[in-house]
């Protein structure tokens, strides 16, 4: 065996045992104080002294820490596929639009809708109208996105095609909640913040599903993403078809990115800064042993944000884009500082 097997299977080991600790304190931890023995009596399904608790437990708690689980394991590999693909340590999900163009959904949503989306004698209001503003705005986006590769065909100048969208997207944005009445620009702004309490127990399964596809065909490119490190002449020689497989690696981003931006909101770091971290633990780039490390690393660093979000308690929650960038910039800046020591740069 390896150093670089051994270390793997350390680091998976490690990872598993770290994320069910975290998924038990997501459990525990909270404005109400539950007792161990009570969270296992709910999970076994055996009735609780407080029958609040079960509510708590089942339809808060649980669906958050899963919604966290997969949030941070779909936005992690996405970074990770985005700065594979583009050859750029500093690629991630927001970088291409995909984030921007959900937030230009939400905002013409709630800022110009008043909160409704209306076609016809067909409604859509509350929540439902707001998740259905994100996908749509990140579905456009991601449309353009793989329209314009079919022209474009170099990476770098589609990964500033992609930065462009996202800049007109924020100006568009800008100029709505410039417009806009202040209850609405309040309602945006707590969506912008993010929260891994935005998937409801009836909307897990369908949530649970999309992202698992959206992550198993991003496990199925894990060949041809090696063959790209090696360049893109080196991967056609091996019957590598890039444009093919750039195309498929975006739709999977795309898909991953859309629906949990659409109800989590706009995560930042976490799908620049978990890839670089899987990368530092493992020393290689092999994407056979990094991706499962990074989706483990990814779903371990959801959990332990949204239980420092938790953790005030009867204070209320911090929301989540003020904890994020608190652990993924100081990654990115030791990564900036000492590129020309690591490996992966060079």
């Amino acid at each position: 065996m390896t150093e670089v097997n051994k270390r793997f299977y350390i680091l998976s080991g490690a990872l598993v045992v770290v994320t069910l600790v975290l998924v038990v304190a997501n459990l525990l931890f909270g404005s109400a104080d539950i007792s161990f023995s009570a969270v296992a009596d709910i999970l076994a399904g055996r009735e609780p002294e407080n029958e609040t608790w079960k509510f708590i437990v089942l339809e808060l708690r649980l669906p958050q820490c899963i919604t966290a689980l997969l949030c941070g394991a779909s936005l992690s590999v996405s970074g990770l596929m985005l700065q594979t693909v583009f050859s750029n340590p500093l690629a991630d999900s927001s970088i291409l639009g995909i984030s921007s163009g959900a937030s230009l959904g939400v905002a013409l949503v709630i800022l110009a809708g008043g909160g409704a989306v209306t076609a016809g004698a067909f409604t859509l209001s509350g929540f439902i109208s707001v998740l259905f503003g994100a996908f749509a705005g990140a579905a456009v986006i991601l449309g353009i996105i793989l329209l314009l590769s079919t022209v474009i065909k170099n990476s770098v100048m589609l990964l500033i095609v992609g930065i462009m969208i996202g800049y007109v997207a924020s100006s568009l944005i800008s100029l709505l909640n410039f417009f806009s009445s202040a209850e609405g620009v309040q309602s945006y702004m707590v969506w912008g913040m993010g929260n891994f309490g935005g998937v409801s127990v009836d909307q897990l399964p369908a949530f649970t599903i999309v992202v698992l596809l959206g992550l198993a065909m991003a496990v199925l490119l894990i060949k041809p993403m090696n063959a790209l490190l090696l360049g893109t002449r080196y991967a056609e020689n091996l019957g590598i078809n890039i444009k093919r497989v750039r195309n498929l690696m975006l739709a999977s981003t795309g898909i991953l990115t859309a629906v949990t931006t659409s109800f989590c909101g706009p995560i930042s770091f976490i799908g620049l800064a978990v890839p670089h971290v899987a990368r530092l633990m493992l020393g290689t780039s092999n994407h056979n042993s990094l991706m499962p490390v990074t989706l483990l690393s990814g779903a371990a660093t959801a959990l332990l944000c949204n239980l420092i979000c938790i953790i005030p308690g009867d204070n209320g929650i911090i929301p989540l884009n003020a904890v994020t960038p608190v652990l993924g910039a100081p990654v990115i800046i030791y990564v900036i500082i000492n590129q020309r020591k690591i490996q992966y740069f060079n």
